[in-house]
């Protein structure tokens, strides 16, 4: 299992004290460091069963400067959100977990966290 994190996220630190508490067997990406890739980016987003603008913070000053909230959300402008987000990572939302079985979700409560331990 593996958990993107900005260690300056209370959610993010919620979640793996969560982790830790439970004993759980995880890796942690600080994405803001350790930057995703769009093939990255493409692959949890598929393990999500999201598309990119599920998982971008709107309200960011990066999404407000390259004007997300009039981009149009298709499949052709699906690599265009990608791309954003693979330039901009604060744009990601977090946490996002990696789960054992090949699934993911974004952790942005206990109960998900407890969702992706069970899994």
């Amino acid at each position: 299992m593996e958990i993107w994190i900005n260690p300056a996220c209370s959610k993010c630190r919620s979640a793996i004290s969560l982790l830790d508490a439970e004993g759980a067997d995880y890796t942690v990406r600080r994405y803001l460091e350790d930057v995703p890739t769009e093939d990255e980016i493409r692959a949890v987003l598929e393990r999500l069963g999201l598309e990119p603008w599920d998982i971008t913070r709107t309200q960011e000053a990066a999404a407000k400067e390259l004007g997300l909230k009039e981009w149009a959300r298709d499949a052709g402008t699906r690599d265009r959100w990608v791309k954003a987000l693979a330039e901009h990572p604060k744009l990601i939302q977090r946490p996002i977990i990696t789960a054992d079985d090949g699934t993911a979700l974004v952790a942005r409560t206990d109960e998900a966290v407890r969702d992706a331990l069970s899994r």
